[in-house]
């Protein structure tokens, strides 16, 4: 299953006082009319879900992507410019109940998604994956992707532009540890919107603590490419 938002507005946030760590209330703002599918200027936040239980993992089974979050930014416009979400159908595991309670996805929801090979294919040809830089919240998705793409022989769909968000809010924000993306939004005063750990919503604030770290000019100019 597959989910386009086009025009997201209402995420974009003005800066705020850094010492001031109240949430502040969102203020629409009208974005120009802008095309997500190109390339220049653009980068895809990226966050996934995965199957995972409470304790041992059960025999035979493995940890697979069952959703993937993408939300389009424009750091130059400092503007969200399209959300998305891609459900996908586990084909080694099957999604637990703790799965659910931490996700709110079910197995039933999963199993009307598209195979991992197919969400693939889409990041790279609706998304650009494979041209734009990208970011997630730690290393954890880049790693997944690559881990799961080994294991069922899939082309990877991103390329070399990685950019750690957790990595750089740290930093910016001279933290002695890094932050969970919803202490992040805290500490930068913004409100968590969604629900935490669903893919789509959390691609959705890890882009508005991009658009943060940026309007703070703290945003690195070039990603680095990955060891």
């Amino acid at each position: 299953m597959f989910r386009d938002h086009e025009g997201c507005p209402e995420w974009v946030r003005r800066p705020t006082s850094l010492e001031n760590n109240v949430p502040k209330p969102m203020r629409p703002l009208t974005l120009p009319a802008m095309d997500s599918t190109r390339t220049e200027g653009l980068v895809n936040v990226v966050d996934v879900e995965a199957t995972c239980w409470s304790g041992s993992r059960p025999p035979g089974e493995v940890s697979e992507i069952i959703e993937i979050g993408l939300t389009v930014i424009d750091l130059d416009a400092g503007a969200c410019l399209a959300r998305h979400q891609i459900l996908v159908r586990p084909a080694r595991s099957t999604v637990s109940e703790f799965c659910t309670e931490l996700t709110g996805l079910t197995q039933q929801e999963v199993d009307q998604g598209v195979t991992f090979a197919e969400a693939c294919r889409l990041l790279a040809a609706e998304h650009r994956a494979g041209a734009r830089p990208w970011v997630s919240w730690g290393d954890y998705d880049r790693h997944q992707f690559a881990r799961q793409c080994q294991a069922t022989r899939t082309p990877y769909p991103f390329g070399r532009r990685h950019t750690n968000a957790k990595a750089v809010f740290t930093e910016a924000y001279g933290l002695r540890k890094r932050p969970g993306m919803a202490q992040a939004l805290e500490i930068a005063g913004r409100r968590l919107e969604g629900r935490h750990h669903r893919g789509e919503d959390d691609a959705w604030n890890i882009a508005a603590l991009v658009l943060h770290l940026s309007e703070r000019g703290v945003w690195p100019a070039r990603p680095e490419d990955p060891a």
